[in-house]
């Protein structure tokens, strides 16, 4: 029996796709965590694991959505988990930056309030 080899994905041109790693470095010299671009169901284990390092940090945790330009479902559970578990606690989260995405999914399921997001000016 033959195993073949995985070959990476190519675009519609043929020319191989640029993977966006989930191993770049998440976290700013000041200590904020970075969201990736992409904070989907494909990324949710690594997520979960920096959001789970920073869960017992007893100074406020800023997270960097500035990058951010996709989310799903997934990406707002663990987002909303980690933000009520750290409110439960009586510690601090900081948002930086504004990411389109996570205000439109974040209003379209009612979890703005919630995940504690920053109002515009004037809303």
């Amino acid at each position: 029996m033959t195993t073949r080899k995985k070959q990476p994905p190519v675009s519609k041109g043929g020319r191989p796709v640029k993977r966006r790693s989930a191993a770049r470095k998440r976290t700013r010299d000041d200590g904020s965590l970075i969201l990736a671009c992409d904070c989907t169901v494909a990324e949710a284990a690594t997520l979960k694991t920096q959001l789970a390092r920073r869960l017992g940090e007893s100074d406020a945790v800023t997270v960097d959505v500035s990058a951010l330009q996709r989310i799903d479902t997934a990406g707002l559970q663990l987002l909303a988990a980690f933000v009520r578990d750290r409110r439960t606690a009586g510690r601090a989260i900081t948002w930086r930056g504004r990411a389109a995405a996570l205000e439109a999914a974040a209003g379209l399921l009612g979890l703005h309030d919630m995940l504690e997001l920053p109002r515009e000016a004037g809303r």
